[in-house]
């Protein structure tokens, strides 16, 4: 790339500044530019603008590879900026255990608690540690304290190879979140034990579709209007509604006879 040539010029330009000749300069400005560090910032303005020129021809004359470039620097600059810290992760794991907390111990997944409970109990004692890698943050666990005074933790011969370090991490942060910890949270109020008796077909809930969807909406919007009364059914109500009114008459114009 054209910032690789840039050590290579300055250390050109102040051989050449050296061999040539200095003129004696007339007046203060002359004598700072005739100066040993006016001459290295010019070389280096010179150095840094013909690689600018360079970068600026290259990305015309190559827009593809430019876009691919200038889309890598973005997004690891993008990835940097959002990657999350100890307090996120503190923050994090606090609202987790808040949810599961909220939920009986018969409902809450298997997965979800024993793995919240588990980072809570390593923060309890001291023993999370957090390693940023620059785009990621990783979440492992150590043996000790950090202010542990035993020798064991205080010993470097007897610390942890990092060899063991895939086994030891418990999440990782990348672009504001947290990855394991999420995905144990999925279905947080599933208990997966209540339902590892029955098939393995009925263990697995899949989501309806659009026609079951529009039936069940369907079938609901049907269940709150009234039935629709046949024309026949309404004569005969009607008729024995007369009949009765009749009746009812009958029989007060007897009493009144009586």
């Amino acid at each position: 790339m054209a910032w690789f040539r840039v050590p290579r010029r300055m250390l050109c330009a102040a051989a050449e500044a050296a061999a040539a000749p200095v003129p004696v300069p007339s007046s203060r400005w002359e004598k700072l530019k005739a100066s040993k560090a006016g001459v290295w910032c010019r070389g280096l303005f010179s150095d840094y603008k013909e690689a600018c020129r360079e970068i600026v021809v290259g990305a015309w004359e190559r827009p593809l590879k430019a876009s691919v470039y200038a889309t890598l620097v973005g997004g690891a600059y993008a990835c940097f900026h959002t990657k999350p810290d100890r307090p996120s992760f503190e923050a994090a794991l606090l609202g987790r255990s808040n949810q599961l907390c909220l939920l009986s111990p018969w409902i809450r997944s298997g997965a979800a608690d024993g793995h919240v409970q588990t980072l809570v109990k390593l923060h309890n004692e001291g023993r999370l540690r957090l390693a940023s890698l620059g785009l990621l943050t990783l979440v492992y666990r150590a043996d000790y304290d950090p202010d542990a005074a035993l020798y064991e933790a205080r010993c470097s011969d007897l610390s942890v190879p990092w060899r063991e370090l895939p086994e030891r991490v418990l999440d990782v942060g990348f672009v504001g979140r947290w990855w394991i910890l999420d995905s144990k949270m999925k279905d947080y109020d599933v208990n997966e034990a209540e339902f590892k008796h029955l098939p393995a077909h009925m263990q697995v809930a899949s989501a309806p579709g659009v026609q079951e969807v529009e039936r069940s909406e369907r079938l609901h919007g049907e269940a709150w209007t009234a039935p629709a009364v046949e024309e026949d059914e309404e004569e005969d109500e009607e008729e024995e509604t007369r009949v009765a009114d009749g009746d009812i008459k009958a029989a007060g114009g007897q009493q009144t006879h009586t």
